[in-house]
């Protein structure tokens, strides 16, 4: 395993396409970089690695071009619109921009252009941002690999033989190929965390509602509703970025401005000495790659070494076995929205033989729950959904006594592409043994589940070549502890994305 190179923060040392959100920003202000030049570049660089990673789907060349050159206009006037202003970046294309397509890789909404942008989409534009295009997802959003009939496969820049991940794999691509400085990805089971780690790049699922879910497909366009479990969030190549952004996304509906306003809690961490960690590594429902499980020993003991509080975490809630019911029952009832009534009954049928289905395979613990979430009725939902929130209330007696959970995101680095159906019947390795496609849903379920904020952090490179990420938990409501975290691994040189070969 190799550790991670110090990032490169310095204009001396990095391409313009791989400097920070935030170092771009102050050439900006400084007047040393105009955003028309900014722009030009990331679009040859587009043009000259899009085509064989496949990332960025839907571009809009002259538009961008035409905000950057009045965004200098602006600038030079003194007329700063927010924080972003003149920032290039792309969008996962789940997200609404007024006249531009939006698809979420649905051959249906490949004419599909909203007159209206989402509010995350609203927000960028307001601090002044610059949307460059889309990136590629899977159908809907709803697999962990990024392929779709209107626009083909997205590779990862890594290794093309295997997948940047979904469903934020188009997103967390662009930003590894040093394609665009800042993506906003959504995530409902580790869409945002598992190409961050496929991927090697920083990404981060919100708090429960921190962030405004209006103009996101899916649901059908036009939802007015916030779906379950699901939350969307920024995605950069360094931990200072993903803040940057995550300030500038986060907080209420128009509507809902009228009453409130965002104060998100402050981390109180200076120092990875002042840090207490806990570990949860291990869990026999849902195994972990040896490398892996290394790298993340490794880190642990060098937080011990630097003064930090690490122990391995106790608590009621740490158990797949407890976490994996009632997340995948509320993931069932969510997604038979989007099901046909055969497949509905199919769900039936899986959740009749959950317990004679390893007989046929490798099954994902507690997946028969899955079935019964898609077909039971609403008092049902009720009781799962009351449980999830006394979980919830229960979790915080952990962060009591930590700062941060650490674990890991998916069992695996970035698999290899496997398009076959059906999905159940898909594989991983894991230790050399076979295991079912679906456990790559098992560590991310406590987060999700339980509305917290989880940071993504690339740690290191196994002897693949292939990065790999820690996933940081932490309190409700703590997202700039978790994020604050992640940048004081990155400066004490524990953390931090290291560019593709051949980038």
């Amino acid at each position: 395993m190799d550790s991670p190179n110090r990032p490169l923060h310095s204009a001396l040392r990095s391409p313009l396409h791989y400097q920070p959100a935030h170092e771009l920003l102050d050439q900006l202000e400084a007047g040393t970089l105009t955003s028309e030049t900014l722009v030009s570049s990331l679009l040859a660089r587009i043009r000259e690695h899009n085509p064989a990673i496949n990332a960025i789907v839907t571009l809009d060349e002259q538009r961008a071009l035409a905000r950057a050159r009045e965004a200098d206009k602006q600038r030079a006037a003194n007329a700063i619109k927010g924080p972003l202003h003149g920032l290039p970046l792309t969008l996962k294309d789940t997200w609404e921009v007024a006249g531009m397509a939006c698809t979420a890789g649905a051959p249906a909404l490949r004419n599909h252009r909203p007159d209206t942008h989402a509010d995350v989409v609203q927000r960028l534009e307001d601090a002044g941002a610059i949307i460059l295009g889309k990136t590629n997802v899977p159908i809907y959003a709803t697999d962990l690999q990024s392929y779709n009939k209107l626009f083909g496969v997205t590779n990862n820049p890594h290794n093309p033989a295997h997948t940047p991940g979904g469903s934020s794999g188009g997103a967390a691509a662009a930003l590894a190929a040093g394609m665009t400085p800042l993506e906003v990805g959504s995530d409902l089971a580790g869409s945002i965390r598992t190409p961050a780690h496929f991927c090697g790049v920083f990404g981060h699922k919100p708090t429960r509602a921190l962030v405004s879910f209006r103009g996101h497909i899916p649901g059908p366009p036009g939802t007015q509703s916030r779906p379950d479990l699901v939350e969307g969030g920024p995605m950069a190549r360094n931990a200072r970025d993903l803040e940057l952004l995550l300030r500038v996304i986060a907080g209420p509906r128009p509507a809902d401005q009228r009453s409130w306003a965002l104060n998100m809690a402050p981390s109180g961490l200076q120092g990875l000495d002042q840090a207490r960690i806990g570990l949860w590594l291990e869990d026999p429902l849902c195994p972990v790659m040896e490398e892996l499980s290394e790298g993340y020993r490794t880190l642990g003991k060098a937080l011990a070494d630097r003064g930090a509080l690490v122990t391995e975490a106790s608590h009621p809630l740490l158990s797949l076995e407890h976490i994996l019911p009632p997340y995948f029952n509320l993931l069932g009832s969510l997604l038979s929205t989007s099901l046909k009534p055969a497949q509905r009954r199919q769900m039936k049928w899986i959740a009749r033989l959950g317990p004679w289905l390893r007989f046929l395979g490798p099954t994902t613990a507690f997946i028969d729950e899955y079935g019964r979430g898609v077909n039971q009725p609403v008092h049902q939902w009720t009781v799962w959904s009351e449980m999830r929130e006394k979980m919830r209330a229960e979790i915080e007696s952990l962060f009591r006594e930590v700062d941060v959970l650490l674990t890991p995101i998916t069992p695996t680095t970035a698999i290899q592409h496997n398009h076959t159906y059906p999905v159940f019947k898909r594989r991983i390795t894991v230790a050399g043994q076979p295991r079912a496609y679906m456990d790559q849903f098992c560590w991310i379920a406590l987060a999700t589940l339980l509305g917290l904020p989880a940071t993504s952090v690339p740690i290191g490179r196994t002897a693949e070549g292939l990065p790999f990420s820690v996933q940081v938990i932490g309190a409700p409501g703590m997202d700039l502890t978790t994020i604050g975290f992640a940048q004081l691994l990155e400066d004490a040189g524990l953390a931090g994305f290291v560019k593709p070969e051949g980038f």
